[in-house]
């Protein structure tokens, strides 16, 4: 009899095991010669070498299932080992896709999928501060925050940095109960939304909880030095140009700074103080920096999102 150890180290040993060791259960059932015992993030094996030899290489698909995906479904587990005499297990065989940056939850690839998007992914590799300007509903925060996943994941940075202006699109929210996150929030949701597509909930939460993601109003960037960080500033048009002035000037080593804004929606009491296409046009030829500029074609949101902003657009014309 041999006996082994396999570490579950890659991914939460709580998304193999399952609800009430549902999944593990399921593992063992198609291992009966193999005394399987869970402890922690370790597996303890007992049997012949050649079932543990053989359990090895089928488990280690599951594991490399849960952690490109981001985790697995008891029904994936069942597939995975019924189809273990095949070349390659149901969910390891799809041709490779140069579009996609990476998988998030439930196995949904997070991709580049307009051709300015996939621009931005590219000029982001060649540039460390990107503006991404156009119309709501093209992508740019989305494909901002993927870039900055992305990069953690790699370890190109050891941080992530969002944040926005908090300023009411045109109206009085009034007093907000709770602490001063409570207040923000409002303000950071479609932050949230983004990551929360990307990332599990307890890994987000983890993140989160030791500031290895930061999200907070832009008023908080001053007099910070943001040293090996992918940070994006949203909703930028509600900046002024002293403010933008201020969130550039943190630039640190290793950083990459993503800039996004929409010039048609303002919220400023006083639209003129925008600073956003002013500073676009000072820094335009400046080597280093580039700006995209989304267009409707680019809108991934419901089909009729590009009609409205075209009628807007007659309209003001008018």
């Amino acid at each position: 009899m041999a006996e082994q150890i396999v570490y579950i180290d890659t991914v939460d040993p709580m998304d193999i095991y399952g609800v009430r060791n549902e999944k593990i259960d399921v593992i063992k059932k198609y291992f009966p010669k193999i005394k399987i015992i869970a402890r922690g993030n370790e597996l303890h094996l007992i049997g012949s070498q050649k079932e543990i030899d053989n359990f090895c290489r089928q488990f280690q698909k599951i594991l490399n299932h849960a952690q490109r995906y981001h985790g697995i479904s008891l029904q994936q587990v069942q597939d995975i080992l019924s189809n273990y005499e095949t070349n390659e297990c149901l969910y390891g065989s799809e041709n490779p896709n140069n579009d996609i940056l990476f998988y998030g939850n439930d196995g949904k690839p997070i991709k580049a999928r307009t051709t300015n998007q996939k621009k931005m992914v590219e000029l982001c590799v060649e540039n460390d501060l990107v503006f991404a300007i156009g119309p709501a509903g093209t992508g740019k925060t989305y494909t901002a925050v993927a870039l900055a996943v992305k990069a953690l994941k790699d370890k190109a940075v050891r941080r992530i940095i969002l944040c926005r202006p908090a300023v009411e699109a045109e109206e009085k929210l009034g007093f907000l109960p709770g602490d001063m996150r409570d207040k923000l929030n409002p303000y950071l949701q479609p932050l949230y939304d983004a990551l929360q597509d990307m990332l599990q909930p307890r890994k987000l939460q983890e993140y989160i909880d030791t500031n290895v993601i930061q999200i907070a109003p832009l008023a908080y960037m001053r007099g910070r030095t943001l040293n090996d960080a992918f940070v994006i500033l949203d909703e930028a048009q509600n900046a002024t140009l002293n403010q933008l002035k201020m969130f550039l000037t943190r630039m640190g080593e290793h950083a990459k700074f993503i800039v996004t804004g929409d010039v048609t929606q303002i919220d400023l009491p006083d639209k003129s103080r925008s600073g956003l296409s002013k500073t676009v046009a000072m820094l335009e030829k400046t080597k280093g920096i580039t700006t995209i500029n989304f267009n409707q074609k680019d809108i991934v949101r419901h089909r009729l999102v590009s009609t409205i902003i075209a009628a807007f657009e007659k309209e003001k014309n008018v």
